[in-house]
């Protein structure tokens, strides 16, 4: 009764607008802590130890209480809990030449019209899936360390018509923080939108639901200065909870609008069934679906997770064929080092691709074809 007690008093010292704070401070980061959870095998604490040594693991109470904890081939537990298949080291860490396009730490400039800022190396949940993982939840130069000089730069730049503000995941930042990213970024004139990638609807909806101020900020924003969009990472039905639904109410209300980016992912959402429910259950609680992505050929993460090219655009031809107008909007691309390629379909022995966005502006738009090699998953495999 004490410790209940105890509990009670502490949380009431916190302001209501940081109560996610403390939830974010009590995830799941040791193998111990996660094992009273789910009840690891030896050999499942041994090798998750080992792995967490080179990537950080973190999971929210929030999301691991979506895993069902007696299905071992839960598509949530895959995504979000580290396995053996992370050991496997085919592919590589920076697979879009996320280096070659660094302006200066933090800030990326591969696309004319837009800026990539990176502000944070930390998540609500780290996703095993993760194309950055060669920096998420490690120390790192690539993070913004001076953010007036991301915004000279951007000044300096009229050919810049958005920036999107990610990370790692830049909701998990302090809302005074936010509040002075936007502040500094609608006062350029140039500037049409802004966006920001996040996944704290899914992982965290406490940040969203509890913080007040964070939701008259962005309805300031949006609404007197400068547009604001929020680009959510949802890649499975059973990651859209009640909570979830009640935040991107709330982002709605702020007259946000929202968009959704979801990576392919093998033994996630790799059947037609799967991708076609997602999409229908991201228009019902009015997110848009936006992009459904090739998974990138990352180190630890290409094993385990993608699937081949041939398969890929399979799943997703015939998850389409399952939908109706609005929920078929999205594109299938790859985020291929020379730019952003739409996937579009197969005729005889070729495969064929359109440049959506690209590195040399003379690519964009341009259409191509590669010759099929049955097991390739990325654009330098094929023929």
């Amino acid at each position: 009764m004490r410790l209940m007690l105890r509990s009670k008093l502490d949380r009431e010292k916190i302001p209501a607008n940081d109560l996610w704070k403390r939830a974010l401070r009590e995830s799941i980061r040791t193998v111990e802590h996660l094992d009273r959870h789910l009840k690891l095998s030896y050999e499942e604490r041994k090798q998750i130890s080992d792995i967490i040594e080179r990537h950080p693991m973190r999971i929210t109470h929030h999301y691991l209480s979506l895993i069902k904890k007696n299905d071992p081939s839960d598509p949530v537990r895959k995504m979000i809990v580290p396995s053996a298949e992370e050991f496997n080291l085919l592919g590589q860490y920076d697979t879009s030449g996320e280096l070659s396009n660094t302006k200066m730490p933090g800030l990326q400039h591969k696309y004319a019209q837009t800026a990539l800022i990176l502000t944070t190396n930390r998540c609500a949940t780290y996703c095993r899936y993760c194309f950055r993982k060669r920096l998420i939840g490690l120390e790192t130069d690539e993070i913004l360390r001076r953010f007036n000089d991301a915004v000279r730069y951007i000044e300096k730049h009229n050919e810049i018509t958005n920036v999107l503000i990610s990370g790692g995941d830049p909701m998990v930042l302090p809302t005074d923080i936010i509040e002075r990213f936007l502040q500094k970024l609608s006062a350029i004139d140039h500037l049409n939108f802004i966006r920001i990638g996040t996944k704290i609807t899914v992982a965290l909806p406490d940040r969203i639901l509890q913080d007040k101020r964070l939701q008259a900020l962005l309805r300031y924003y949006t609404s007197r200065r400068k547009r604001i969009i929020v680009v959510t990472h949802i890649n499975h039905p059973h990651e859209i909870s009640p909570k979830t639904v009640a935040a991107v109410k709330a982002l709605e209300r702020a007259s946000i609008a929202v968009s959704n980016q979801t990576v392919l992912l093998k033994g996630v959402n790799d059947t037609p069934e799967v991708l076609a429910a997602l999409q229908k259950e991201l228009l019902k609680v009015s997110i848009q679906p936006y992009y459904v992505f090739q998974c990138r050929p990352v180190k630890r993460v290409k094993h385990n997770f993608q699937l081949s090219l041939r398969r890929g655009l399979e799943v997703v031809d015939r998850a389409k064929r399952m939908l109706d107008g609005p929920s078929k909007r999205f594109r299938y691309v790859m985020s291929h080092r020379t730019g952003k390629i739409e996937i579009l379909g197969i005729r005889e022995d070729y495969m064929y691709f359109r440049y959506h966005q690209a590195k040399d502006p003379h690519n964009l738009g341009k259409f191509f074809r590669r010759r099929i090699v049955d097991k390739a998953g990325w654009l330098d495999e094929m023929g």
